[in-house]
């Protein structure tokens, strides 16, 4: 299959049929080169919050809600042009309300209408200091006809026990928005490693650009790209395809998941496999004192 991976600007959106625009145009650009999965990045759904003005968008809390008041009809943009162009989507994530606080949540969108929702796991110091955004929903392994798939919200695959719940997984998407290229750095080596521990294909995609309107996102770094286990197969660097930092539009990369299959069953290496090798030795470090 072909994928399409997002280095996405935030827009100040004039109206709602400014969005579905901006929406359609990306949608049918990926879908006409061929891509089958299009992902999106982290808190891309936070332009939604200009269309109540720019106040509304450039406070943190009042963001929060008026981004979240549009979720449910911006599914319904995605899951028309899902179908109309017979592609799987993981939509841009943004806040979502709960009875306690918001979550941050992305959704995976079917040409069928389904669509599967993903929640973040583990805030960052900023999502939980000082936007007060919360964990939501346990973590998801999403069986389509593309394979199986699941979603680590950018910092949540930094973490390799939450990559491991995914083991199962074909694909793991990684939508993210990082504003230095420290951070781009940080979310690209936690895809790798996933794609390297559970030898699978990790698809990370970006904000880019300007928000000045933000407090949020006033300024964001990052490109997509597309990463697999260096091994029989697949690229020895472990890289597919990856954008020009900070250049927006798609990145495209041919995926063969039999290759995926092939590794794990006899690799040069079986990360996946041997991963329960680790039990038993994982325990606290002997101090050794070599003076």
């Amino acid at each position: 299959m072909k994928i399409a991976t997002a280095a996405y600007p935030l827009d100040v959106l004039s109206s709602w049929a400014a969005y579905e625009d901006k929406l359609a145009h990306w949608v049918a650009e990926a879908a006409g080169k061929g891509a089958e999965l299009l992902v999106f990045p982290e808190y891309g759904a936070m332009e939604l919050a200009t269309l109540a003005g720019l106040e509304v968008a450039g406070d943190l809390e009042a963001s929060l809600h008026a981004v979240s008041e549009r979720l449910e009809d911006a599914d319904k943009v995605h899951v028309r042009l899902a179908a109309e162009h017979g592609v799987h989507i993981v939509a841009a994530s943004g806040p979502a309300n709960t009875d306690t606080r918001p979550v941050n949540r992305a959704r995976l969108i079917t040409p069928t209408g389904q669509v599967g929702v993903q929640d973040k796991q583990i805030m960052t110091r900023f999502e939980g200091e000082v936007w007060d955004v919360i964990g939501g929903n346990n973590l998801q392994v999403f069986d389509t006809t593309l394979g199986k798939i699941g979603i680590l919200i950018c910092y949540d695959s930094e973490f390799p026990l939450l990559g491991r719940a995914l083991n199962e997984c074909d694909i793991i998407a990684v939508p993210s928005v990082t504003e230095a290229l420290a951070g781009y750095w940080r979310v690209r080596i936690g895809s790798m490693a996933r794609a390297l521990e559970n030898q699978c294909i990790t698809v990370m995609s970006s904000v880019v650009g300007q928000a000045d309107w933000s407090d949020a996102l006033g300024s964001c770094v990052g490109t997509g790209g597309v990463f697999c286990p260096p091994d029989t197969g697949f690229p020895s660097t472990g890289v597919i395809a990856v954008g020009e930092i900070n250049a927006p539009g798609w990145t495209y990369a041919q995926v063969d998941l039999a290759q995926v299959a092939h590794v794990r069953a006899d690799g040069v290496v079986l990360n996946r496999k041997h991963w329960s090798a680790q039990h038993g030795r994982d325990s606290l470090a002997i101090n050794v004192h070599l003076r």
